[in-house]
């Protein structure tokens, strides 16, 4: 999104500010303060969990991968804050602050950082795989744009079973030159189906900018080659984010009308922690961001000004948080590995269940 200013929210239809008027529209207007501060409790939360997990990485707790939501807080925050009880969630391999934010418990999923069978994917999935479909939330992909099908196959359920909700399918600017992105595009703009797909444009894919990799004037004006509404705004205010996806999230549930929404934000990491934070970008460039657009301090500011946190409340936020990263770290230390007999649970239902088994002959070739 970085081609295009981010002052409007557009559709095919229509165009509407944006900008300045976010914290005045309904959807934040009527919040009470206690919602407020639990929307800055989240992020402070998803803030802390990271930074303990970068310490478990540099420690050697946490092998493979490790992609961390640092700066990004405020879109996974602000779009499954208004998430109702139809309402789904799929996202690519960063995914830690989506799963925090639809209401994931902390120890699983850094028991799930570790290894152990205690995490949330039994410590077979690791950083890329968060699940918990009790809360409507549905991974954590490592696939490129693998998970945009999936979202879209979860809007045509809900069409299907006549539910009104929608699903919101995450995904980064790295993913959306990927074909099966835009065959989602087609087939939600075909049928009908509700589902939001969320672009969090952090500007640079893996590495690699786009201006360099993605042809167009903004990812999120793609959309109108399949007549679907879109809209773009920052990821650094909350209140935009809420303000946006309110729009697109009801002519999603009661119209069923699809769009594609591009969220301007920014990650402080590299693309995994084992990566460079700066070699295609300056350590200027991202103390900049840090210092003037870093979401947990804006939202902080602004509920400050407005009276709804106090100093004691700020720290007592940021105590409690860290402490619950330090008890999720202690929580997955304490916590067993999986055996070598459960590399074969969880892969095959009849394998599981062998007493409801139909079909014959090897599920497994050792």
């Amino acid at each position: 999104m970085s081609k295009k200013a981010a002052s409007t929210i557009e559709t095919k239809d229509d165009a509407v500010p944006a900008c300045g008027a976010s914290a005045q529209a309904p959807v934040n207007a009527n919040l009470p303060k206690e919602a407020k501060v639990e929307l800055y409790r989240k992020m402070v939360r998803i803030r802390r969990f990271e930074e303990r997990s970068l310490r478990a990485y540099q420690a050697k707790k946490i092998g493979g991968f490790l992609h961390l939501y640092i700066g990004q807080e405020a879109v996974a925050v602000g779009c499954c804050s208004l998430m109702g009880a139809n309402d789904h969630v799929i996202t690519a391999y960063r995914d830690h602050g989506h799963a925090m934010a639809v209401g994931m418990d902390t120890k699983p999923l850094m028991a799930e950082l570790y290894g152990k069978v205690t995490g949330c994917s039994k410590g077979k999935g690791g950083s890329m795989h968060y699940f918990a479909p009790s809360l409507n939330y549905w991974g954590g992909h490592g696939i490129v744009g693998g998970q945009i099908p999936l979202g879209t196959g979860l809007a045509y359920a809900l069409k299907y079973k006549g539910l009104k909700g929608a699903a919101m399918a995450f995904m980064g600017d790295g993913a959306v030159n990927q074909g099966a992105v835009h065959e989602a595009y087609n087939l939600a703009a075909l049928w009908n189906l509700p589902v939001i797909f969320v672009v969090e444009n952090n500007g640079y894919s893996m590495g690699t900018s786009q201006d360099r990799s993605s042809a167009g004037p903004g990812l999120a004006q793609r959309a109108e080659a399949y007549g679907m509404n879109w809209g773009t705004c920052f990821g650094h205010d909350v209140y935009e984010v809420r303000a946006t996806m309110d729009k697109f999230l009801t002519l999603a549930r009661e119209q069923c009308k699809p769009a594609v929404v591009e969220i301007d934000t920014y990650r402080y990491r590299g693309h995994s922690v084992a990566d460079p934070d700066n070699t295609y970008r300056t350590k200027e460039q991202i103390e900049e961001y840090r210092r003037t657009k870093d979401p947990i301090q804006v939202f902080q500011n602004i509920l400050m000004k407005d009276g709804v946190l106090t100093d004691a409340l700020v720290e007592q936020i940021d105590t409690e948080a860290k402490a619950e990263a330090d008890l999720a770290a202690d929580f997955a230390e304490a916590s067993p590995y999986p055996t070598p007999d459960d590399i074969q649970r969880d892969v095959y239902w009849e394998s599981d269940n062998p007493d409801q088994r139909a079909s014959k002959g090897r599920l497994f070739f050792e």
